[in-house]
């Protein structure tokens, strides 16, 4: 029971900060997504995009994730290697739409050792629109990469200009998982970890006694009960998270 109290005491931080967002509602409505942007070979020197911002729309709602720093030379990026551009949480729901919103100035191509500037149709000021339809759920994390094709999206025009007319394929991926239930009695008043190997994540249940984790890595936890006294202690051991899904415990029972 000591080494309990200690874990408990050693993350209670965490676990009221947990509790906070559980008791407003377990499944928050929200989801964290990370933008990362790669690209298909092209025959070009360089290829220096200018983004400005990332919009998420969902079914939930929508969400600017604002993109910080200079221009990126999206060729350094390929092969399977990637750039991150934001990370935020949004509203969870179904994914209807992405748009990539890049700044007036700071697009180029060099060809052969020479600059030119990337134009945009007229019609693109409101960002490249890209129709995504997958399934976001609350509490999971994932990634969201973009992936550029820069030999189909740069046109050379008939007076020697480039016009940028952006290909772009959006492969959405769960990169984590959650974990819930429920505690009775709810007045045990658990706290909860959830750990693997040196790994802690702590929670508590809320009135009603549900718990709720989000934004496990995949793997397996043991997932320690610490009620308050009279009750007793708690172990489930061999518990599965994985990516993309919500594991539900169903109801867990502490004694006295």
């Amino acid at each position: 029971m000591k080494n309990y109290v200690l874990l408990a005491m050693a993350c209670l931080g965490l676990a009221v900060s947990s509790c906070k967002k559980d008791k407003a509602n377990p499944l928050s409505g929200s989801t964290h997504l990370s933008v990362s942007l790669t690209d298909a070979p092209g025959s070009f020197d360089a290829v220096m995009l200018s983004v400005k911002s990332v919009v998420v729309i969902t079914s939930a709602g929508q969400a600017t994730l604002n993109v910080g720093g200079g221009p990126i030379d999206i060729l350094h990026f390929r092969l399977g290697k990637d750039t991150l551009l934001a990370s935020q949480d949004i509203p969870a729901g179904t994914l209807e739409q992405i748009r990539l919103v890049l700044n007036d100035t700071g697009n180029q191509v060099v060809v052969g050792g020479t600059s030119y500037n990337l134009t945009t149709p007229s019609g693109q000021t409101s960002g490249v629109k890209l129709n995504v339809h997958d399934t976001l759920k609350a509490g999971i994390g994932y990634t969201l990469k973009l992936d550029f094709d820069a030999a189909s999206s740069i046109v050379q025009t008939g007076n020697g200009k480039y016009i940028l007319k952006p290909v772009i394929r959006a492969i959405p991926n769960a990169v984590t998982g959650a974990l819930t239930g429920m505690v009775v009695p709810a007045a045990s008043s658990p706290k909860i970890f959830a750990i693997m190997g040196t790994d802690t994540v702590g929670t508590i249940a809320d009135s009603t006694g549900k718990f709720f984790f989000s934004g496990l890595a995949a793997g397996t936890y043991n997932v320690n009960f610490v009620p308050d006294t009279p009750y007793i202690s708690k172990t489930v051991s061999g518990v599965a998270v994985t990516n993309g899904s919500v594991n539900n415990m169903g109801t867990i029972t502490i004694n006295k």
